[in-house]
């Protein structure tokens, strides 16, 4: 009995049981070794995918956008550093950023915004990565932002615009956006030019963001261009100032002055009125904005007879000698009246010219033919672009018609019917200073002068040239832009502003000359656009202005005065009365 319950009570074996585990441990170890099979051998770009995602970056390099200089090397244009704040809402939620709100405060006061809503914006997502706080703020700024230690606020490097001389320049050089993009102006024309191309890196980054591995260039990048401009800031400074003084004291809509080199085309000053200052953007009309020394044309007035004069020349029909008869001071044309301010008399041609006969200029009109006259003023530049690829820019208008009246014909030789640019007039005298040859206008510096193309005969060119030299002599129309030591060969032209239905009570008072007449070196128009009270005369509104700015330009390119003898030979004009 008790051999049998030993045998009982002793442990036996249980097979299925150690079967059971020994294939389980099979499978673990199978499944194991399979599953890093399959990862490694079968999918091991997944692996590599996630692994990436959490540590693989892309670097991009800073690249300023490029200088914006004039002629000299005078900053109109520079990228200054500045930093970007900006949230990680849900780092700021995390940490517990908002237990001291005292650092808010500060934050808020720093950068002139109400505390509450910069709390609110923060906190209306906490999920959120990312929100701005604010752009382009100043390093001094940045530094104080740093030192509150505000959870989940960071900053970033941009960089700003500023522009050193501010509204001087203002519409020509114009303006980028806050994302450093080109908006208006040169920085809108040669946006490609001036900004470079980021090189761009792939590093891989610890979890704490340092760069543990550089595995390359994926894109290589491009330096910025600087830009540098014709404009002598010198001279656009003078020129700005003096424009702005003659708007104010005629109480005008805005003014343009437009100052060329009669040599190589190049412009030398563009200055407009009213003005902006780029640099504080918070009241920025967009009527300040215009560069209207190109986008605003304007009916020249007598500005134009100089070149009527040069036609009849050339074809002929006059001679430097000749007189004109304009008795009785008018003249009846198809029932219409072109009138003198006095009977001159018979006059010489330059006396058409230096006393602003509308009868002496109709009669030599209407002696050419009016594909002639039309065909001068295209051929000078009007009714086109000048070159000087500025955004806006405006080709003025002269009429295309299969008929014209005499009256018509008459009234375009005076400078109504035809609008111009102040550009395009600057243009034109330059051309009549060079001696006939018409060159594009640039607003980039020039490695040399552009050959051009002959459009007026050197003779005609000269001649007229002498005959505008007494306009600012005593008896003239534009006494007010003489110059001394200086012959100055120019013409005052003011016009009465179209409206609908006929012509207006405004006026546009405009000056535009050439100087030294006896070498021409510069050409420049002034416009006043609707001078107010009884002032309104280009010769008294403009012709100071030309007189200041001109005679300031031409000391600072130490242009040798002309001696009193030469003067006096130069205002013996041929065929003019003495």
């Amino acid at each position: 009995m008790k051999k049998q319950a030993k045998r009982i009570s002793k442990p036996q074996p249980i097979h299925w049981r150690l079967k059971a585990v020994v294939v389980a441990v099979c499978l673990m170890f199978v499944s194991l070794v399979g599953r890093a099979a399959y990862i490694q051998v079968l999918q091991p770009e997944m692996l590599r995918h996630e692994s990436d995602m959490r540590t693989l970056r892309t670097t991009s390099s800073e690249v300023q956008r490029g200088l914006i200089t004039d002629r000299n090397g005078e900053m109109l244009a520079v990228s200054v550093p500045v930093k970007a704040v900006y949230a990680d809402p849900k780092v700021v939620h995390d940490e517990n950023g908002f237990a001291d709100m005292r650092r808010w405060q500060a934050l808020a006061e720093v950068l002139h915004q109400p505390e509450s809503e910069l709390v609110n914006r923060v906190k209306s997502n906490p999920n959120k990565r990312f929100t701005y706080i604010q752009r382009q703020v100043t390093p001094a700024v940045a530094d104080y932002i740093k030192q509150l230690k505000l959870p989940g606020i960071y900053l970033k490097s941009e960089s700003r615009r500023y522009y050193p001389t501010g509204e001087i320049t203002a519409q020509l050089v114009g303006i980028t956006n806050i994302d450093d993009v080109g908006i208006e102006g040169l920085e809108n024309t040669y946006d490609n030019w001036l900004t470079g191309i980021p090189s761009k890196e792939q590093v891989r980054q610890s979890r704490d963001g340092q760069v543990v591995e550089r595995l390359g260039i994926i894109q290589q990048g491009e330096r910025s261009n600087d830009l540098m401009l014709s404009i002598d800031q010198r001279i656009q400074q003078l020129a700005y100032r003096e424009l702005k003084r003659a708007t104010e004291m005629y109480q005008a809509t805005s003014g343009s002055l437009v100052m060329i080199d009669v040599h190589t085309g190049e412009i030398l000053a563009m200055a407009n009125t009213p003005s902006y200052n780029p640099n504080a953007r918070d009241d920025l009309e967009s009527y300040r904005m215009r560069n209207r020394a190109v986008t605003d044309a304007y009916e020249p007035g007598s500005t134009v007879k100089p070149f009527v004069m040069a036609a009849a020349l050339e074809a002929g029909i006059v001679k430097p000698g000749d007189l004109v008869d304009t008795s009785p001071g008018w003249m009846r044309i198809g029932g219409r009246q072109v009138r003198d301010g006095q009977n001159f008399g018979d006059i010489p041609l330059a006396t058409i010219l230096i006393k602003s006969s509308n009868v002496g200029i109709s009669k030599l009109a209407l002696g050419l033919p009016i594909q002639r006259l039309l065909g001068t003023y295209q051929s000078l530049g009007l009714g086109n672009y000048t070159g000087v690829n500025l955004t806006g820019e405006s080709t003025g208008l002269i009429p295309d018609r299969h008929r014209w009246s005499d009256f018509e014909r008459a009234t375009l030789a005076f400078g109504y019917g035809l609008t111009v640019t102040p550009l395009q007039l600057a243009r034109m005298y330059a051309t009549l200073g060079s001696g006939g040859i018409l060159r594009p206008a640039s607003v980039l510096k020039l490695k040399q002068a552009p050959d051009g193309v002959r459009v007026l005969s050197e003779t005609s060119a000269k001649e007229v040239l002498k005959m505008l030299v007494g306009v600012t002599e005593a008896g003239g129309t534009g006494t007010k832009a003489h110059i001394d030591g200086y012959p100055v060969a120019g013409k005052s032209g003011t016009s009465r502003k179209a409206v609908a239905g006929g012509y207006g009570d405004d006026y546009v008072a405009l000056f535009a000359g050439v100087a030294p007449a006896n070498n021409p070196r510069l050409a420049m128009v002034v416009v006043v656009n609707e001078p107010k009270g009884d002032h309104y005369y280009g010769g008294d509104v403009s012709g100071p202005v030309f007189g200041k700015v001109m005679s300031g330009a031409l000391q600072m390119l130490n242009v040798e005065p002309v001696s009193a003898k030469a003067q006096v030979q130069l205002a013996g004009t041929p065929g003019r009365k003495e």
